[in-house]
C-alpha cells in the first residue's frame, strides 16, 4: 500500500516520528512512504484470509496479526504487511511492542500502486528476515496467490490461479482455499 517518498529520517528517527502519527508510514532505507487507504476489494480479500487461516489456529499456539502490526523487515527496514503470524511468543524490538521481529509468515494482497514493491523490494526483505518461512501475495484483480515458502535449497514459488485450488500453509499445519480467499469477490472478464 506504500504510493510516494515524502520525507527522509534516520531510524531513530522514523520509530519516534512513526509512533506519535495517526497515519501509518512504512520505512525503507532511510525513506518514509505513506500508506495508501485499501478498496474494499483489498479489505474484504484480507479478512476472508484472516478469517479462513485463524479458524484453523484455535487449537494452536500460532496466530495472526494485522495490518496494524509494524515489521522489521531489515536493519533499516519497517513495513505493514496485511497480515502476518506468530507461533509461540511474539517478540519485539523495543518494550512498545510496535516492531515485530519474528513473524513466520507475512501477506500481502497487491494493490495497482504496490504490485511491484510486493514482488520486488518486499519479496527480498522477507526473505532475508531468518523466522519468516513464508511470503504469501495474492492479487486482488484477479484470482491469483503466489506462494514462497524457504526452503533447505533456497526459495520454493508456487503459483494459484483457480478458485479450486488449496494452499498448503506448513509452517501453520493448515491450509487456505483460494474460493475463501475470493469469497464475496467478482472478477471481470477481460
Amino acid at each position: 500500500m506504500a504510493v510516494q517518498s515524502t520525507l527522509r529520517l534516520t531510524v531513530e528517527e522514523y520509530l519516534a516520528w512513526e509512533e506519535n502519527n495517526f497515519e501509518k508510514h512504512e520505512y525503507i532505507d532511510g525513506e518514509v512512504r505513506c500508506m495508501a487507504g485499501a478498496t474494499g476489494r483489498h479489505n474484504r480479500i484480507t479478512s476472508n484470509t484472516n478469517t479462513a487461516i485463524g479458524r484453523q489456529l484455535d487449537d494452536s499456539d500460532c496466530f495472526l496479526l494485522s495490518s496494524e502490526m509494524r515489521v522489521k523487515s531489515g536493519e533499516t527496514r519497517y513495513v505493514y504487511p496485511d497480515l502476518s503470524a506468530v507461533c509461540g511468543e511474539e517478540i519485539f524490538e523495543r518494550e512498545n511492542e510496535m516492531e515485530l521481529l519474528n513473524p513466520i509468515l507475512v501477506i500481502e494482497v497487491t494493490s495497482p500502486s504496490t504490485i511491484d514493491i510486493d514482488r520486488g523490494e518486499k519479496r527480498d526483505s522477507y526473505f532475508a528476515v531468518s523466522s519468516i518461512q513464508t511470503y504469501l501475495i495474492i492479487d486482488q484483480h484477479r484470482p491469483c496467490l503466489e506462494l514462497n515458502t524457504r526452503a533447505d535449497t533456497g526459495w520454493q514459488v508456487e503459483i494459484f490461479e483457480r478458485l479450486d485450488n488449496i494452499i498448503p500453509l506448513k509452517i501453520l499445519n493448515c491450509e487456505l482455499s483460494l474460493a475463501q480467499v475470493y469469497r464475496g469477490i467478482t472478477f471481470n472478464e477481460d
